[in-house]
């Protein structure tokens, strides 16, 4: 029999507002909201758990959050601040395994199966990487601990904040089983309510479809529905993994439509999704530009190009390009985005190129 694997996943409790929280004092104990004004259209990023007590999470509109916590302290992120908070983190995590598969800013998988630290137990290093944590950036982490990346994400969240859960190998199946599919990482909206549709409320009642039954309904997920809800997630922690996509967007406080306004904004856009590639050490093929009409309405246009994306005029024309047979200039427009994917690590292409110098 293969080992058994101990995985890690590490999140930050509140993230932006707990290092707004540490920075200025007389944030503390108050509902903080890191995102937009209530003035503004713009959302959440983050709140405080005292913000969270009246109902405001992320993603939520910052107006509607004002509704809720008329009180509640509205600041701009800061982007540099919390970058920095992560580089710190993330350099903790290194120093007990190489093997870190980040998420994001704010939260990291680890497999620490053998790291022979503290024992070798899983909680005693996650213990101890909740300490260093503290100790290093005053923050306040919380950890999952399980055999697999599904079930170590899942322990993350029982006990928040400044939680640490461990779901033993003999406990994954049975755990599963009384979980409800909305709490299910990785299932969305969409899917959970397309399944309680089907009468599947719970993991057990997941487990009760065949595969056959989950392939008619799910595609190419029935394989992984099928597997979670018996507790089995064979995924590797992946220290090399590569972005499969970088976006930007902007909301306006007041909708645009001048196409040579919205031409501009998107120029901008890309200059800054560009900027997030190249920290990234990747290069971009595919160009999808968003486009939010005043209704709400949404649509996207993509093209996949010959060579990297850049900011040379055959790009901007090709953005350009991609407004057509769109409303633009006719329609007022709320929101731009514009995403890069496709993406190919730098170091990789250099290699390729180099060997088709000698081909």
């Amino acid at each position: 029999m293969d080992p058994v694997r101990k995985i890690i996943h590490i999140d930050m409790d509140a993230f932006f507002a707990a290092i707004e929280q540490r920075d200025f004092p007389k944030y503390r104990n108050k509902p903080l909201i890191v995102g937009g004004s209530p003035d503004s259209r713009g959302v959440v990023a983050t709140c405080s758990y005292e913000a969270r007590q009246y109902g405001i999470h992320s993603a939520m509109p910052s107006s509607q959050a004002y509704r809720l916590c008329p009180q509640a302290i509205f600041v701009k992120p800061r982007f540099e601040a919390y970058r920095e908070a992560s580089q710190t983190i993330r350099k903790i995590f290194t120093g007990y395994t190489e093997l870190v598969e980040p998420l994001s800013l704010d939260e990291a998988y680890l497999d620490v199966s053998n790291v022979q630290l503290h024992q070798g137990s899983a909680t005693r290093i996650a213990k101890a990487i909740k300490a260093a944590i503290k100790h290093e950036t005053g923050l306040i982490a919380s950890a999952g601990i399980s055999y697999n990346k599904f079930l170590a994400k899942i322990a993350s969240d029982m006990d928040k904040p400044d939680g640490l859960y461990l779901i033993m190998p003999e406990q994954g199946a049975r755990f599963v089983e009384l979980l409800t599919i909305d709490k299910f990482h990785g299932i969305g909206k969409a899917t959970a309510q397309k399944m309680q549709a089907l009468g599947i409320k719970t993991g057990k009642d997941l487990r009760n479809f065949s595969l056959e039954a989950l392939q008619q309904h799910f595609g190419k997920s029935a394989h992984h529905y099928y597997n979670i809800c018996r507790g089995i997630d064979d995924r590797p922690v992946n220290s090399h993994r590569i972005s499969k996509s970088v976006g930007v967007e902007t909301t306006f406080q007041r909708d645009i439509k001048a196409r040579q306004e919205v031409i501009a904004q998107l120029h901008n856009l890309l200059e800054k999704a560009l900027r997030k590639v190249a920290e990234k050490r990747l290069t971009a093929y595919t160009l999808t530009v968003k486009i939010k009409y005043h209704d709400f309405v949404q649509i996207t246009r993509s093209r996949t190009l010959p060579h990297a994306v850049t900011t040379t005029s055959s790009t901007l024309a090709i953005l350009e390009d991609l407004l057509r047979n769109t409303d633009v200039g006719a329609r007022k427009v709320r929101l731009l985005g514009v995403t890069l994917s496709s993406l190919e690590n730098q170091s990789r292409l250099k290699h390729f190129q180099q060997m088709d110098l000698f081909n």
